[in-house]
């Protein structure tokens, strides 16, 4: 149905500029470029809504995540639920290839809106399970994603050849892919085949009008000091930033590296942008430039550990850098990390260690700490600002939901604390229980047992910190020493069991005093009344046991004769629901799913406790929609700090983004995608045989060039490119190859490091010895990533690890073990291509002049052991080739006449010297008798050529 033709929906978008982009997308296909946090997906349920609600449509939804299905799913029933339209079937999910074919095709008859994952659906569209022409029409997710080998494209290139009427929607709110390269906009929107972009920044008039209306939210901008150690460490650790920079650009003069610098060094794409610009000359990089490369991200991850983690985890988490960074026992220092060797390196270990305590501690007081610390060491324990920040925070809305109640208001009172991720939100909820609990080293500290202190929590982690410690000491010994097979046996066992029984062991019971009063450390444990039981007390453990067994009162009501009785009856004088108003709800940032929070607690305090500008405008577009709810809320940063530098570069990066997106659409031409137009069927000549000598005649056919796929194989972007290439690509369940070229050449393809996994597993040497058996022209494709170095340099290290501790030598490299497999396997054709876009290419030159291949056999072959191949030699046992092979003056001729006239090893073995000279001639023949002349083993067991 025609997307005009749509009968008019009731719309859950409450603002106005989200109206006008649904309005736009009902009239015209195009692509909504959505700043972050804006409702993305509120406008794509609105619009997919609309679709379901008609009914009679096949709409097709790609590039949705798990966690967006369900968000989609389930806001499509509510829609359906609200608008009471018995059309409504909601979503379906095509996200695994157990699903049957038969079961997608009864679901694709039926209509309705599928979301189903780029493999699958590529394969239904080829194979056919899937008519595009009968499909209403497709969206698309997360369109900075399309490029031109994604599959993505590969499915929109298939719908709009075959399906001109259908509509097409794309969506994303990332702007920053869309500016990288030569005409970005424009070349994206080729891949889409669209060729109207939307652009709705913060900064939108629209949306400004509608976020910026007369009830807005309240937000209270915290600016929170580091401690003095904290911005030591910062410096310190931006320090060794900036030498390891300095080195880059040292040693790689010929790169562009204006861009490398400490502000672009906080961004968390840094180590990629590097290691892109390196990835073509890898190979010629020095060890040093690597391994700067991986220090930049270990010094990234220090500084966001800084921010994060407490003091105690933090100088835990720098004692295993450490220890990985030293170097083994009686090896030189010269492949140490250089930033390592910095006076500010010093500093950060120093000054992480003074943050948690003073003094020195010997192994003999880790062997001796049991869970208690050493009177020789002198806790500090600083506690993060933020913490103090947030119990002010909570106390001020204790305050204000007392001294300035709302009652008109509908949200729930609830408070909502969003952190950066589970690991933060964990340790909030630690402190938040814990903030007002006295250890029991301050018990005599009465005056400040009402102030909110992470004393407790921060001391029990000082002890697991020091246990810890001494366990890891003693696998750091076991894992530098030279009889190390035995230490594994031996040591490291009892060193776990030991860490098992410590973490299993229950806390020594010490009084503690809580706020509103309370002992929960109060009784013996079970585990120790059960190691002071003697065998003496038998008995009366036994009588505690059957005492355990006697029915209780409940029980015993019922046997008396209440039948009927009701064990839940009166629970709500035992139970009662929270109440909302006391809520603390901690939870990370979740991206287009903060949306579902937000409108499932109502919460009328929101504590961002780390900055995100994406949820700042979800909080607004909240607000917004939303006028009988007020929101207060209180954004919290480390002034000075990389967490602000972050942050405001995020929102700078967008805002110059959308800016750059807006001066290109404006002089951007109108984009025509001449690819679309085209299909396969539609190119005349294709074929063409000049080759006249001797008789022939020139010859044409119209027939498309075909290559058949293994399913498999649609993981890579192969298949796209040569569908680009006009070929048709027919997707199949192969059991030998992964392409099948014409009826004598069969590719089985391999990335570097599949390479190197299938000559571990031996797998390799099978896939090849089917395709020898089957196919002529056997061929192996090594093909390596695009924009990297086309050589197998940085793959000697990985693929020589696996050499032994016990002296024995290190396998072959990758090199050798291609020349052992080359001689092995002599009909063997080895294929060398440096990107998808040569493999293509090589692809259509080996099929000029070729017969196209037949999809049936192709899948037969493998599966039928009674169906021959056009090769002579498939019935003949490769182990009886190669061992033909080995004998003198043997070739691949003689091979062949000795398997064709002989009938087994042993037969040929006992042949006469006139016989064997007459079947491979005199020269050869001789050799041959000699060689079996000689005395060998009578019993050995020869085997058969069939």
């Amino acid at each position: 149905m025609p997307s005009d033709a749509q009968p008019p929906v009731k719309l859950s978008l409450p603002l106005e500029f989200q109206q006008d982009i649904f309005n736009e997308l009902r009239d015209e296909d195009e692509l909504v470029l959505l700043a972050r946090g804006l409702g993305l997906l509120r406008i794509v349920t609105n619009l997919l809504h609309s679709y379901d609600a008609a009914g009679n449509n096949l709409i097709l939804l790609v590039g949705a995540d798990e966690r967006e299905n369900v968000w989609i799913g389930e806001a499509l029933a509510e829609h359906a639920a609200v608008s009471n339209a018995p059309k409504c079937r909601g979503l379906s999910l095509v996200n695994t290839d157990l699903m049957s074919v038969g079961t997608r095709e009864k679901m694709y008859a039926q209509g309705g809106i599928f979301s189903i994952t780029s493999r699958i659906l590529i394969v239904d569209f080829l194979s056919g399970l899937l008519n595009p022409e009968i499909v209403t029409g497709v969206v698309v997710l997360h369109a900075e994603k399309v490029v031109a080998t994604s599959l993505e494209a590969f499915i929109l290139r298939i719908y709009r050849q075959k399906n001109k009427a259908g509509f097409l929607k794309a969506f994303s709110d990332t702007p920053e892919p869309f500016t990288h390269g030569y005409s970005p906009l424009t070349n994206m929107m080729k891949h889409l085949f669209l060729q109207k972009p939307a652009l709705y920044p913060r900064f939108h008039v629209a949306v400004a009008k509608s976020l910026e209306g007369k009830k807005k939210a309240e937000v209270i901008e915290l600016e929170v000091p580091m401690t003095d150690a904290m911005q030591d460490i910062q410096n310190a650790v931006l320090e060794c930033v900036e030498a390891s920079i300095s080195e880059l650009k040292k040693a790689n003069p010929g790169l562009e590296v204006d861009d490398w610098n400490v502000d672009s060094a906080l961004h968390k794409n840094f180590d990629q942008i590097i290691r892109r610009q390196l990835d073509p000359v890898w190979h010629r990089t020095t060890f040093k430039t690597r391994q700067v490369v991986r220090d930049l991200s270990l010094l990234r991850t220090i500084l966001h550990a800084l921010l994060t983690y407490d003091a105690v985890s933090f100088n835990k988490y720098l004692d295993t850098v450490l220890a990985a960074s030293q170097p083994p026992p009686g090896s030189t220092k010269q492949n140490q990390s250089p930033w390592l060797f910095l006076d500010a390196a010093d500093t950060i270990f120093t000054t992480a260690k003074r943050r948690v305590y003073s003094g020195k501690v010997s192994n003999t007081d880790l062997a001796n700490s049991a869970n208690v610390v050493p009177d020789s060491l002198k806790p500090v324990l600083e506690e993060f600002p933020k913490w103090t920040q947030l119990a002010d925070i909570l106390q001020e809305i204790e305050q204000d939901a007392y001294f300035s109640p709302t009652p008109q208001d509908t949200s729930n009172g609830s408070i909502l604390i969003m952190c950066g991720d589970q690991g933060t939100c964990s340790q909030l909820r630690e402190y938040l229980q814990t903030m007002y609990v006295i250890p029991e080293a301050g018990a005599e500290d009465d005056e400040g047992e009402n102030e909110p202190s992470a004393r407790f929590m921060m001391r029990r982690k000082l002890r697991n910190y020091l246990t810890w410690k001494r366990d890891f000491s003693k696998v750091s010994a076991a894992l530098f020493s030279e009889n190390q097979k035995a230490i594994n046996n031996s040591t490291d066992k009892n060193v776990q069991s030991g860490m098992r029984q410590t973490a299993g062991k229950p806390p020594p019971n010490k009084r503690r005093r809580i706020r509103g009063g309370g002992n929960p450390g109060a009784g013996p444990s079970r585990a120790d009344s059960g190691a002071l039981r003697t065998a003496g007390d038998k008995d009366a453990h036994i009588a505690s046991l059957m005492a355990e067994l006697e029915p209780t009162e409940l029980e015993a009501a019922q046997k008396v004769g209440e039948i009927g009785h009701d064990p839940l009856e009166n629970m709500e004088s035992y139970y009662e629901l929270f109440d909302t108003n006391s809520l603390i709800i901690v939870h990370p940032y979740s991206g287009d799913l903060d949306e579902h929070i937000l409108e499932e607690t109502k919460p009328r305090y929101v504590i961002m406790y780390e900055p995100d500008a994406a949820f700042i405008r979800r909080v607004e577009v909240y607000r917004s929609s939303h006028t009988d709810r007020t929101v207060k809320v209180f954004f919290m940063y480390y002034g000075g700090s990389v967490e602000e530098q972050r942050y405001l570069s995020a929102v700078r990066r967008e805002k110059d983004a959308f800016t750059r997106l807006i001066k290109e659409r404006a002089n951007m031409a109108l984009t025509l995608n001449t690819n679309a137009n085209l299909a396969p069927e539609e190119s005349f000549l294709r074929t063409i045989n000049t080759r006249i000598a001797g008789g022939g005649r020139l010859t044409a056919t119209i027939e498309p060039p075909r290559v058949v796929v293994d399913v498999r194989e649609f993981r890579s972007s192969l298949p796209s490119l040569l569908h680009g290439r006009a070929m048709v690509i027919v997707p199949c369940m192969l059991t030998v190859g992964d392409y099948v070229l014409t009826p004598q050449i069969c590719i089985e393809r391999k990335s570097v490091r599949d390479l190197i996994g299938s000559f571990a597993n031996g797998r390799l040497f099978n896939q090849i010895e089917s395709m020898m058996e089957h196919y002529k022209h056997p061929m192996l494709l090594i093909e390596f990533d695009q924009n990297k170095s086309f050589t197998l340099e940085p793959f000697a290290d990985f693929s020589a690890a696996a050499s032994t501790t016990s002296g024995l030598a290190a396998t072959p490299d990758l090199q050798g073990k291609l020349v052992m497999l080359t001689l092995a396997f002599p009909r063997l054709r080895i294929i060398w291509s440096s990107s998808p876009y040569q493999t293509a290419e090589i692809f259509a030159e080996l099929k000029k002049q070729q017969d196209e291949p037949d999809p049936l056999k192709a899948v037969q072959l493998g599966l039928d052991p009674t169906l021959q191949s056009q090769d002579e030699m498939r019935s003949f046992n490769q182990t009886s080739q190669d061992m033909l092979r080995a004998l003198p003056g043997v070739d691949n001729n003689t091979v062949t006449a000795l398997l064709l006239r002989a009938g087994s090893i042993q037969e040929l073995a006992n042949m006469s010297e006139r016989e064997i000279c007459w079947l491979i001639g005199t020269k050869v023949g001789t050799r041959v008798f000699r060689f079996f002349d000689r005395s060998v083993y009578e019993d050995v067991q020869l085997p058969n050529f069939q």
